[in-house]
């Protein structure tokens, strides 16, 4: 049985790629950069450092260690200022549906985001200690796909991996959840993942029986849960 879901905080809670998009696009424009939305996806689940070097590839020049950090310590700020306008209502929809639910249900919740802002985020959209734990990028020493954050989150909450289930939008969340040991529900861009052991639109798409349920059905649809590996 699923005793704790572990939530990815970017395209499954709150939404904020449009605002990563616009400060890396500012970063890029200011350094005479090639930079589009096309690489602007494979910047998705990763690091703000391994993001960096993703959009560098198509630097004219060589940046040193200083440089990188400045570099990144300047994207960091304009992505901060554009969240100051993120709000309650900018929460995606079902969230708060299900949350409530998995509350009254005495499921454990946590997040697992490799933002260092993630904070900040879940202050702004009024879910600040919401959680039962929350594991950002700042308490990790390695990055999604490594499967760090999400051991630590199921520690936090005292639930065995294989008792966990996450849910992911990045193919990067998606594997490092399954190198934990755990279900993975893939909503969002990540929906079309067959690693997934299920995938779904989004949390609006299903009911909190369907979320409990993930891994548990060998039906191919579960009220409109897909499911992987066969399933």
């Amino acid at each position: 049985m699923i005793q704790a879901i572990i939530f990815d905080l970017d395209g499954v809670i709150v939404s904020t790629d449009e605002f990563h998009y616009r400060a890396w696009q500012r970063l890029a424009d200011e350094e005479l950069i090639p930079f589009d939305r096309q690489i602007n996806e494979r910047l998705r689940g990763v690091s703000r450092g391994q993001s960096l070097e993703i959009v560098l590839e198509q630097a004219g020049r060589r940046y040193n260690d200083a440089e990188k950090n400045a570099l990144a310590e300047r994207k960091n700020r304009f992505y901060c200022a554009l969240i100051q306008t993120l709000a309650p209502q900018d929460l995606l929809p079902g969230v708060y549906a299900v949350l409530n639910a998995l509350k009254a249900r005495n499921v454990k919740i946590a997040i697992a985001s490799s933002s260092k802002n993630a904070g900040t985020i879940l202050e702004r959209v009024g879910l600040a200690g919401g959680f039962d734990a929350v594991v950002t990028g700042n308490d990790i020493r390695e990055t999604k796909p490594n499967p760090e954050i999400f051991l630590k989150a199921a520690h936090q909450v005292g639930v065995p991996p294989q008792e966990c289930l996450v849910v992911e939008d990045a193919a990067a969340g998606v594997e490092g959840a399954l190198r934990a040991g755990m279900r993975v529900l893939a909503v969002g861009s990540a929906a079309t993942n067959l690693q997934a052991t299920a995938r779904a639109d989004g949390l609006a798409s299903i009911s909190v029986s369907d979320l409990l349920a993930v891994g548990e059905s060998e039906r191919g649809f579960f009220r409109g849960v897909r499911f992987s590996n066969g399933k």
